[in-house]
């Protein structure tokens, strides 16, 4: 990737994390081009999740966690002297694994965001209207607003979990294997969902899918024993690999 430091949304420099004595991100620089989808792929225990974690610092409430390098949001440390990190987050999203909407009513949950960042009140029924609406569940829930969340099916548990963060009106979205709980149906739908954010937001998906990462990514970055192995356009990742093993994963041969 050629482009100057300026055009990237997120990027990481010589960047090491341990977890105490276990050395779990060795030497890592990537760089994340603005609206478009990155995949970050990998055999499991790589250091994937680890890495998309890093950028709203989420693994620092973690004992004996120990980073040297840096990371850049928008060309700015987020380890800078004085940086608000409540409001990295409300940067920085994450959507996981699996769908963990709150006990609450479906508009509660999609208002949680919004609340605790203290956004304006005034605005907080079309902050949920907009939100709901960019995941696809106004038309289907806007006279359900009072019920459950709990009572959705697992993709509108999922969409509901994309509607709490886009409330809070993020730069950057961090997917760790948001469709692994849900059915292929229901796969195709939210990647379709996030074809179109990509238009909004930089999104950043942890997948062990490679065919998922075939179809959605622009970008690709596989990762092995904790080291970026190879970074490039994903059409390319997948055709052209300019390491032997990326190729043996693509492949199939481990992982």
């Amino acid at each position: 990737m050629n482009a100057s430091s300026s055009q990237m949304k997120l990027e990481t420099k010589s960047l090491d994390l341990w977890y105490a004595d276990f050395h779990a991100l060795k030497n890592v620089s990537l760089a994340v081009k603005p609206n478009a989808i990155t995949a970050i792929i990998g055999p499991s225990g790589c250091g994937k999740s680890t890495l998309v974690r890093v950028f709203n610092r989420m693994n620092d409430s973690i004992p004996g966690i120990r980073i040297s390098g840096d990371i850049l949001l928008d060309g700015q440390s987020i380890y800078a002297h004085g940086l608000d990190v409540r409001h990295l987050r409300k940067r920085v999203g994450m959507v996981f694994q699996r769908p963990n909407p709150f006990p609450l009513s479906v508009y509660e949950n999609v208002a949680y965001g919004p609340k605790i960042h203290r956004l304006s009140e005034g605005d907080l029924d079309q902050r949920v209207e907009t939100a709901l609406m960019q995941t696809g569940l106004w038309d289907t829930l806007k006279d359900k607003l009072g019920a459950s969340a709990l009572s959705l099916s697992p993709e509108q548990q999922q969409r509901i979990c994309m509607s709490r963060l886009l409330a809070v009106q993020p730069d950057v979205l961090l997917m760790d294997e948001p469709t692994s709980a849900l059915d292929p149906i229901s796969t195709a739908h939210i990647e379709e969902l996030l074809i179109k954010l990509k238009k909004l937001y930089t999104i950043v998906i942890v997948t062990h899918n490679m065919q998922q990462a075939a179809r959605i990514s622009d970008y690709t970055a596989f990762m092995l024993l904790g080291e970026l192995v190879e970074m490039g356009e994903t059409q390319t990742m997948f055709t052209l690999q300019s390491d032997p093993r990326t190729e043996q994963y693509i492949s199939g041969r481990f992982g």
